[in-house]
């Protein structure tokens, strides 16, 4: 983070050729700056050893450990047929679990003579399970032998760094790298300035880096971790606060409705009346449309609370005012999806330019990747003229070709899968920047939205709409309990004899290429079946237990066409029971459909198991969502699986969500390189600190918007955005 010539050295000349480049494959670091900033994991004393019982499978571990017992077996195989062959078990313990080493062949002779009982050594490598013991098959390790000065005490009370590692470069490699470059760690310029970093009684930099790769006590770690989290919330802060300063630099049209226009009339025809959170919302959006300044504001909103019809009133209000809105949506299912109801519940009043059209009426346009070139010239033809006051679309409108007469207010639905780079593109084809309304049904954490949208203005839908109905949801053990899955299809069946219909999801298409060149790894055969496929089930289930109802696919691969008329039927009410991959899982609304049967969804994380459980109960009838696993129930996947069927509240399974996966893959979403920078940050934990630091970044960047006067601050921020900048060339 902190570019200053000695810690811009690269690792090739510091530590030699081969190990910087394991570290730039393997870990990404490239400079001396970049290892300083790679913080170890964990710390073990020498004096107290590792919770074996808690290894996690498949994960490549570092543990301290004593070894109890070794023993030598020899053994006939292929390669040695008269019994010369050598395999050598060693047992080590930590006190209260065991945990078995391999080695064979000749790898067996140094351990031998190295493992003796009683000898303490780090130990890392892979865990499997062999016989249903826990096992380390041909680990690295290092002794742990205390040196000639060292006493006893200092030996046993000593903090062991244990550094994110990989199977090329342990724990302890990655350690004495860092010592060779420790010095350098005085050369850190300070990102913070001095009255912040006095007011909260953090370290300075240098000490902070000291203290966390070579801590003497507990309190050194505090220090250091309290300081380094600081830096990444307040830097990371900054960037935001100065988007938000130059938008709000930005000239915008003002877009006010007229008083008796097309949103007038669209109102006067609805037949429900808005939610409070609805109107509160349509006022806060309303309210920044009036401005000139562009609006950048990010709607989330439960499953079903009724954003589309908010950001449907927000486009009637800006083409009102004579401009025209676009809607991006990130798959063409879903964009033919909005196409369609935006027309219905406009009737008329999408009819602009017709016979029989209102006098206030616009016309609503889609544009896809896949369109026909007719329908596609006639779509690009009414944009130029402004005779399409609304465009539904794919990434399509993000090309060259499209122009539009004015764009006055971009929508982008489920915002997670779109980078900010493709928000600016869409940005960039107004005359002036144009008002942008962000949309996720994806609950988030409020911390979250401060570090992933925090350039971003936060509104939330969190009550339902009248007439929607409660989801139940249970969990189908289908190996401990085989009786439990009929039951499921049961259901299935009565749902349809109520005149309803169904989903079936499953985590794969099925008509996937096997590669026979690829070999089987032992984790591949370890996982016993791959995961379930539309195409097999939805077999299985139409010849077996759901025989005789009309049973459909639907899945990414299919022909646009095809999906599209698959669609049509199902809402149609013609197919009872849809089995589909996750592409349903936005935005897709079916009222009649109210079972929906997840298979393997141990397989999909929290927030998408409630994102595809939100397709069910849309109309007056109970949903019901099953939760098909052949996971054990002791098992973490289980666990999950239980918090989804227990609370129908996103935002609180949002957090659990984030407390299981690690922060990176949620931040990463965001799909912008400075927001995965988070080393030290816990997003959930330092709730605290982020918030601070929010306060203080916009305090700062306010007084001194290009920072004169923090060139430390400057400079930690050109590193930031200068990864931010790399990670775009990368995506291309």
């Amino acid at each position: 983070m902190d570019l200053v010539p000695a810690l811009e050295e690269p690792l090739k000349k510091v530590l030699g050729p081969p190990t910087a480049k394991v570290m730039a494959e393997h870990l990404g670091l490239h400079t001396v700056g970049d290892l300083l900033h790679h913080y170890p994991r964990r710390y073990e004393e020498r004096g107290q050893l590792t919770h074996l019982a808690d290894l996690p499978m498949d994960e490549h571990v570092t543990v301290v450990a004593q070894v109890a017992d070794a023993r030598l077996h020899t053994f006939a195989s292929s390669k040695a047929p008269r019994g010369k062959g050598q395999r050598l078990e060693v047992t080590i313990t930590d006190g209260s679990g065991r945990l078995q080493l391999v080695f064979f062949g000749a790898g067996v002779h140094k351990p031998h003579k190295e493992l003796l009982p009683g000898t303490r050594a780090l130990f890392a490598g892979k865990v499997s399970v062999f016989n249903r013991r826990l096992q380390l098959a041909h680990p690295a390790y290092e002794l742990l032998r205390g040196d000639a000065e060292e006493t006893v005490e200092t030996w046993a009370g000593a903090l062991i760094p244990i550094y994110p590692a990989t199977a090329k470069l342990e724990s302890w490699k990655i350690g004495k790298a860092i010592q060779t470059v420790l010095p350098s760690a005085q050369e850190a310029v300070d990102p913070l300035p001095d009255s912040l970093r006095d007011g909260r009684g953090l370290v300075p930099l240098p000490e902070a880096l000291l203290k966390i790769h070579r801590p003497h006590t507990k309190a050194d770690i505090e220090d250091a971790r309290s300081r380094l989290k600081w830096d990444e919330a307040f830097v990371l802060q900054v960037a935001l606060a100065r988007r938000r300063h130059a938008d709000a630099q930005l000239p915008a049209v003002a877009r006010t409705p007229k008083p008796d226009g097309l949103l007038t009339a669209f109102d006067a025809r609805l037949p429900f009346t808005l939610t409070e959170g609805q109107q509160k919302v349509s006022k806060e959006i309303f309210d920044d449309l009036a401005t000139e300044h562009p609006m950048h504001r990010l709607l989330q909103g439960e499953v079903g609370s009724g954003k589309t019809m908010v950001a449907l009133r927000a486009m009637l209000a800006v083409v009102d005012a004579g401009g025209q809105a676009a809607m991006l949506a990130p798959t063409e299912v879903l964009a033919q999806q909005h196409h369609r109801s935006i027309v219905e519940m406009m009737g008329d009043l999408a009819e602009g330019g017709m016979l029989g059209g209102n006098e206030h009426a616009t016309k609503v346009v889609l544009l896809t990747g896949s369109m026909g070139m007719a329908a596609r010239r006639q779509a690009l033809l009414d944009l130029v003229t402004a005779d399409a006051g609304i465009v539904i679309g794919t990434h399509a409108l993000i090309e060259d070709k499209v122009q539009f007469h004015d764009l006055g207010l971009v929508v982008v639905d489920e915002q997670h899968r779109f980078g900010v780079e493709q928000r600016d593109a869409l940005r960039g084809k107004g005359k002036q920047p144009p008002h942008l309304l962000v949309m996720t049904a994806t609950p988030i954490p409020r911390t979250v939205a401060m570090t992933v949208f925090g350039d971003l203005e936060t509104s939330v839908l969190d009550q339902l709409p009248a007439g929607r109905s409660p989801i139940a949801s249970h969990v189908v053990p289908a190996a401990d309990k085989p009786h439990f899955l009929s039951r499921a299809w049961e259901r299935v069946r009565e749902e349809v004899e109520n005149g309803h219909q169904a989903y079936v999801v499953c985590p794969r298409i099925g008509d996937e290429e096997v590669d026979p060149k690829k070999k089987k790894s032992a984790e591949d055969e370890a996982e016993k079946r791959p995961p379930l496929a539309v195409l097999e089930v939805a077999d299985q289930l139409a010849k077996g237990p759901l025989q005789g109802l009309r049973v459909e696919v639907l899945h990414g691969r299919m022909h646009p066409d095809d999906k599209d008329a698959v669609m049509r039927r199902f809402a149609a009410g013609e197919t009872h029971v849809l089995v589909a991959t996750t592409v349903i899982e936005v935005g897709v609304n079916v009222p009649n459909a109210t079972a929906m049967v997840i298979m393997d969804a141990d397989r999909f994380g929290v927030s998408q198991l409630h994102q595809l459980r939100g397709r069910v109960g849309r109309g007056s009838a109970a949903g019901l969502c099953l939760l098909v696993t052949e996971m054990p129930e002791a098992s973490p996947a289980r666990q999950r699986l239980n918090a989804v069927a227990a609370t129908l509240d996103g935002f609180e399974l949002s957090r659990i969500d984030l407390e299981q996966r690690r922060e990176g893959d949620v931040l990463g979403q965001a799909q912008s390189g400075a927001r995965t920078s988070l080393r030290m940050l816990a997003v959930i934990e330092d709730e605290e600190i982020i918030a601070e630091a929010r306060e203080e970044a916009a305090a700062v960047v306010a007084a001194d918007p290009e920072l004169r006067d923090l060139p430390g601050l400057r400079t930690a921020l050109d590193a930031l955005l200068d990864e931010e900048r790399e990670q775009y060339l990368e995506k291309g």
